[in-house]
């Protein structure tokens, strides 16, 4: 690495930025947002000298990040050399420092509200690898310093979990700062024990309620907050109150998880009297009672009752789950009341169209129930089977449509005065309608721009002038429908929603977290109407018992997804492969001549789809 005084690419930047902080005009050529990094400064009102007390900001109290974090950065520290090694959390508070930081090491708060532009906030806002080379800096202590910063995403979610960073003194040009590689190999490394304690938990908690549901008969229940695990026993007793008063009480233990475990052994093994805890609810009721510790002996997890909504119809007796200390969540014991054992208990589903918790579903039904408020054309788009029609009817709720299908008649056929009376049109994939029909809308939308229609949309091939001119006029009243790939997090909400009902005295279908993880996963190309085949198909024609498993999932599902996006001919291209290669317990010779091509054909279009092993 070459370090340099005054490094002549930045000489003009850092004849700006001292223009800029005497007030003088700026030269040309100043990068925009750079620039803008430093206007946000001085409205922060950040000291470009560092003048007074450096803000120290609170810790957090324990930092799952730094925890993982921690042996990884430990074994690369040795590789810095003249460089430091920093983590920072999603506030970009640092959690942890080593090597030589160059500049002034006061700064334990990386925000630009704090101490102006630099690499790792700049990585946090853009979720992607940030550079930022002396003057581009604001502090004065950061005038020969380059850093480089990655984020870190949590493995399930996507989230920011915060940024590595390495510094060091100011490099030769602009970039790439020599440290890139290190950052990236560390976020990697960081980002690889983040999976790994992921799945260990998911672990630890299926092997609790593995242990827990012994028996047929046993009604259990685990949660940790992301996952639930229900036995068969359960789903009649596991109503959404139920499940509602468990997710409390797992969040109330994961809060208070810091706490020593409760002693196992009676009270006539220590020598200490029984030690009753009584929480209250908002009320001032007992809620619940839990058996404290008793300070006497070792100490390991005891099972309490926890008290249920008054109509619930069963108990709960609840023991934490803990894993090196830290409590993950709960596995409760259900036992149904004596008086209600055989009253069943079935939670109305929600409607299809409205299933979903994900930002861009909620968004786009909340828009579009807005707009349904006033009766005037609305138009819904969307890929195919991403819940056009289901939301289109929701929308209209009681009221019943005239429907016409320009996928099974091209030709309209429905005059003005059939909607005269105010009734509503629903008119389904538009983009099938015939010339004349479009033209014929066309002109009933002039004379009539407030005619109750309602109206799907699938994009495709581009539309023609005439068809372009309907898409313009119903454009201010449109909505566009998300595809299931870009709310994975939504497939959970809808597989209940899916699923026929259950026959009396069968349990509905439940999935084990290898499945969920392969359901999510899946970039369902046919969207809701392809995972409700899948569900439905499983529903009808399994004949084993328990929770769905991966591997009884369809070939492209279990697999997981193609390394890229693949046209429906390479999707059946790619299922066929897959089944052949099932068929043939995985010999690429036999699956290549029972699919009819070469074995060097086969190996170049595995390659090709890369995501078939």
């Amino acid at each position: 690495m070459t370090i340099v005084e005054h490094s002549p690419a930045l000489a003009p930047l850092r004849q700006a930025r001292e223009r800029f902080l005497s007030g003088r005009p700026l030269p040309d050529g100043v990068p925009d947002e750079v620039l803008a990094a430093w206007r946000r400064a001085r409205f922060f009102g950040v000291r470009h000298d560092l003048d007074g007390p450096v803000h120290e900001p609170e810790p957090p109290a324990e930092s799952a990040l730094l925890e993982a974090a921690r042996p990884v950065l430990d074994r690369i520290a040795p590789a810095l050399g003249h460089s430091a090694l920093l983590l920072t959390d999603e506030r970009l508070r640092v959690l942890w420092t080593t090597g030589e930081a160059p500049g002034d090491d006061r700064c334990r708060d990386l925000s630009e509200r704090e101490v102006g532009h630099n690499s790792a906030a700049l990585a946090l806002r853009t979720r992607r690898r940030a550079e930022v080379h002396g003057p581009e800096h604001f502090l004065d202590v950061w005038q020969d310093v380059s850093a480089v910063s990655v984020p870190l995403f949590a493995p399930d979610s996507g989230q920011v979990l915060g940024t590595v960073t390495v510094a060091s003194g100011l490099c030769a040009g602009c970039g790439p700062h020599p440290g890139a590689a290190l950052a990236e190999a560390a976020a990697t490394a960081v980002e690889a024990e983040l999976l790994a304690r992921s799945r260990t938990a998911e672990r630890v908690l299926l092997d609790a309620y593995t242990r827990a549901a012994h028996g047929p008969d046993r009604a259990v229940v685990a949660l940790d907050g992301r996952n639930r695990l229900i036995s068969e026993a359960a789903v009649r007793l596991a109503t959404p109150q139920v499940l509602a008063a468990l997710e409390r009480s797992s969040t109330s233990e994961r809060a208070s998880g810091a706490r020593p475990p409760h002693d196992s052994r009676s009270p006539q093994d220590t020598g200490c009297g029984p030690v009753l805890e009584r929480s209250r609810d908002a009320g001032g009721a007992p809620s619940r009672e839990r058996p404290a510790g008793t300070g006497c002996g070792p100490a390991v997890e005891r099972s309490y009752s926890v008290t249920l909504p008054a109509d619930a119809g069963c108990t709960a007796e609840i023991t934490p789950v803990r894993h090196e200390g830290r409590v993950l969540g709960i596995v409760a014991v259900l036992e149904a009341r004596a008086a209600e054992v055989r009253v069943p208990r079935l939670a109305p589903r929600p409607a299809l169209a409205l299933a979903g918790g994900s930002v861009p579903w909620r968004h786009a039904v909340a828009r579009a129930v807005e707009l349904a408020r006033v009766r005037e054309p609305l138009l819904l788009t969307g890929e195919r089977g991403s819940g056009k029609t289901a939301l289109a009817r929701e929308l209209l709720g009681e009221r019943v449509p005239l429907v016409a299908d320009a996928a099974e008649s091209p030709e309209l056929g429905v005059k003005y005065s059939e909607l005269a009376d105010g009734r509503p049109l629903l008119l389904r994939h538009a983009e099938r309608l015939a010339q004349p029909d479009v033209a014929a809308l066309n002109s009933l939308l002039d004379e009539h721009p407030d005619v109750w229609l309602l109206v799907t949309y699938t994009p495709g091939t581009p539309p023609g002038p005439c068809f372009q001119r309907l898409l313009d006029t119903l454009a201010p009243r449109s909505v566009t429908l998300p595809a299931l790939r870009e709310r994975p997090e939504d497939v959970r909400e809808l597989l209940p929603v899916l699923a026929p009902r259950p026959i009396p005295g069968q349990p509905p279908l439940a999935w084990t977290l290898d499945a969920l993880r392969a359901l999510e996963e899946h970039p369902w190309p046919g969207n809701v109407t392809e995972l409700a085949h899948v569900v439905r198909a499983l529903a009808e024609h399994r004949r084993v018992t328990g929770p769905v498993r991966r591997a009884e999932l369809p070939d492209p599902v279990r697999e997981g997804p193609a390394a890229r996006r693949l046209s429906p001919m390479e999707h059946a291209e790619r299922a066929a492969i897959l089944a052949a290669l099932r068929r043939n317990g995985g010999n690429k010779a036999r699956a290549a001549a029972a699919l009819g091509i070469g074995r060097a054909t086969l190996y170049r279009k595995l390659r090709g789809y890369q995501g078939i092993s």
